[in-house]
């Protein structure tokens, strides 16, 4: 069995449906709101921070240097 997309990758997925319902002129589904039946507890949330990727620092070290101050 395949394994299944976290928690992260359905949220982002949501989104895009979203998008593409608005860009239609259609009614778009809507995001749950915390503590709504379905909507993703703080537990899910803690679980999938367990199983991320990584942040790399090469990003970060990149954007510090595209910046000029003065």
């Amino acid at each position: 069995m395949a394994p299944r997309p976290g928690l992260y990758a359905n949220i982002a997925a949501k989104r895009r449906r979203i998008k593409r319902q608005q860009a239609a002129g259609k009614t778009p589904e809507r995001m749950r709101k915390p503590g709504t039946k379905g909507a993703p507890t703080a537990k899910a949330f803690k679980q999938a921070a367990k199983t991320a990727k990584p942040k790399s620092k090469t990003k970060t070290a990149k954007r510090k240097t595209k910046r000029s101050y003065g």
